[in-house]
């Protein structure tokens, strides 16, 4: 459902500190209703696999599942499906029609070890969750962890391939959840902010502040991130199970305090990418939010996975 800007400025206007209680507590209500629904499915699976676009807060989510399950007295295990990519070969890798690897494969992850992990999880056996080295961009299983599902436990794999043919296909008993920003801002009937743009405003701001990651160069990513979403990820959301709205109304206010430098970044952005106007667009945008500061931003938000100075811990 899409949010009304004249709403979030007022909210933010009137009593900015119970607005962002107010949007928070209502993503929580989604947090709760999707635990709610894993534990109706404990039965027939204790795998949740959960999946969705780059921006979408999924590592965030699955926290904050883990932590509503553990309060529920259920004990949950978060496990990132970054651990679970092969070694990279070079000359074997898939490529994009530019010839450049493409990061946003499937084919990229270990399969076999994920479908040979997930059975034995499930009748309650030893697996080691292995280790990717991104530095070094190889798996060392010498760091894996062990890990062991007793019968009430669960355990979350989060990645954006979760739902995948080779991977929730061969287990459509799993619970499957699929997370994205899916609301969009109007006045009135007119477009002011996109979901779509919380996702890549999200990914650039972490990846300046935290990733050493030049802006510039992540939204010359972009291009081929949307390619992939289209072509590996969006196709298997409607078999989710459950389905979450990451979306935040005050976001854009936040993420207005950037837009100065993501406004540098795209000038340099050439004319003849495929993202151009978008990007414009997109920064154009602000202009209808007030900044928020962010210090304001509750600690347990979803937001500050991308800003920062959260409570959450991310490995």
């Amino acid at each position: 459902m899409p949010y009304q800007l004249s709403d979030i400025n007022r909210g933010l206007e009137t009593d900015p500190k119970g607005f962002l209680e107010q949007c928070d507590a209502a993503y929580q209500s989604r947090i709760d209703a999707a635990v709610d629904r894993i534990l109706e499915r404990m039965k027939v699976s204790p795998i949740v696999l959960l999946s969705g676009p780059s921006g979408s807060g999924k590592t965030t989510t699955a926290l904050k599942l883990e932590q509503e399950l553990e309060r529920r007295g259920v004990n949950t295990h978060t496990i990132s499906m970054d651990n679970y990519f092969k070694t990279l070969n070079r000359k074997t890798a898939p490529r994009t029609p530019e010839g450049d690897i493409d990061f946003e494969s499937p084919t990229l992850l270990d399969m076999e070890l994920l479908d040979d992990t997930f059975t034995k999880l499930s009748r309650g056996d030893w697996v080691i969750v292995p280790k990717f080295e991104f530095a070094r961009q190889m798996r060392n299983d010498s760091r894996g962890t062990p890990l062991k599902l007793d019968k009430n436990e669960i355990a979350i794999f989060e990645g954006i391939h979760a739902l995948n043919d080779d991977i929730f296909g061969r287990h459509p008993e799993a619970t499957g959840l699929y997370i994205s920003a899916r609301s969009n801002v109007l006045e009135g009937e007119e477009m002011r902010f996109k979901g779509t743009w919380m996702r890549i405003t999200r990914r650039a701001v972490r990846d300046y502040n935290f990733r050493g990651t030049d802006l510039l160069e992540t939204l010359m990513m972009w291009y081929n991130v949307r390619r992939g979403e289209k072509m590996y990820i969006s196709p298997f959301k409607n078999r989710a199970n459950i389905i979450i709205d990451s979306s935040l109304p005050y976001e854009p206010a936040v993420f207005a305090n950037y837009a100065d430098v993501l406004g540098k970044a795209v000038d340099q952005v050439p004319g003849d990418n495929p993202r151009y106007k978008e990007f414009h667009d997109l920064v154009d945008s602000f202009r209808y939010f007030a900044p928020l500061d962010p210090a304001l931003v509750p600690g347990e938000s979803l937001i500050r996975e991308f800003i920062g100075g959260g409570s959450y811990h991310y490995s």
